[in-house]
């Protein structure tokens, strides 16, 4: 199995003048679900090369197990500074695409026509799609064959209201993922703030925050083994 995880390469957070990117942990916990399901991994992002890391997603408090791994990890940390470039990446080479978060993506996947391109691709050849966290934000913009929105009548999770207003950056995001979701006519729900939650339908699998990166990846193998 392949897969393709696609990292933002944004790195400013709004105009407050501090920096974002991709959130470690949504990368990482991810990846070795991937690597023990013995899937062959390619990382992407827009501009390709290394992509920007949230500087507060490698802080002690939100380090974990798979953080401090994937740090430690010479393979890894060399993919990473690598990343192939989004336009350059076609559904045909892989069986699914995962999509972690932080506040990145916001700004540059969520309005990229390559990238909203890319999932209605591997949707159009029924391979699963997942993202997490922020991530789902990236959905906006994707629309069905008919031209409805991706997520219309579809259950979906992503960053909620109340997380973001945790850390402060209601007024500093683009938009907020949850409202967005629901705008779209997504049928969205959720989990406690901070916990697990993630929910799949039919191809689509999104996770709610940090903590459901694994999760959703797990049910991205479970998905696939299922389809093969």
């Amino acid at each position: 199995m392949k897969v393709v995880m696609i990292l933002t390469s944004h790195d400013q957070l709004g105009d407050t003048g501090r920096k974002t990117g991709f959130w470690l942990e949504e990368l990482a916990a991810p990846y070795y679900v991937f690597k023990e399901a013995g899937y062959e991994i390619t990382l992407a992002s827009p501009d390709g090369g290394q992509p920007p890391l949230d500087p507060k997603s490698n802080e002690p408090d939100f380090q974990t197990e798979d953080t401090r791994r994937f740090e430690a990890d010479a393979e890894a940390r060399e993919a990473l500074a690598n990343t192939v470039k989004l336009a350059d990446i076609s559904q045909a080479d892989f069986d699914t695409v995962f999509y972690p978060g932080g506040h990145g993506p916001m700004w540059d996947l969520a309005e990229s026509p390559v990238s909203a391109a890319l999932i209605e691709s591997f949707l159009a050849a029924d391979k699963p799609v997942a993202l997490v966290c922020h991530a789902p934000g990236v959905l906006r913009h994707v629309k069905t064959p008919n031209g409805r929105p991706l997520v219309e009548g579809k259950k979906v999770t992503g960053f909620t209201n109340s997380e973001e207003a945790a850390v402060g950056l209601t007024k500093v995001v683009p938009f907020l993922v949850e409202d967005e979701l629901q705008a779209k006519g997504g049928i969205y729900s959720k989990g406690p703030d901070w916990g697990p939650y993630f929910v799949q339908d039919g191809l689509l699998i999104t996770g709610q925050n940090p903590a459901s990166s694994a999760g959703a990846a797990r049910r991205l193998v479970e998905e696939l083994g299922a389809s093969a």
